[in-house]
């Protein structure tokens, strides 16, 4: 298995509440929830960064 960085997380007791439910919902333990929603959010900004950077760098977007 590959090497995992531990970090302390601090939320409220109402997400977690919400978190352990959406969690056991998916089958997955809040920890794997809470790294499936993550690496989505940063599939996801991948996907919609590159046009953005590219603009923002005076890429071929900027008049």
């Amino acid at each position: 298995m590959a090497d995992k960085k531990a970090i302390l997380l601090r939320i409220s007791p109402e997400l977690w509440v919400e978190l352990n439910r959406w969690a056991a919902d998916e089958l997955r333990s809040v920890n794997g929830q809470i790294e499936y929603v993550l690496r989505r959010a940063v599939e996801e900004r991948k996907g919609k960064r590159a046009p953005d950077e590219t603009e923002k760098r005076g890429g071929r977007g900027e008049k």
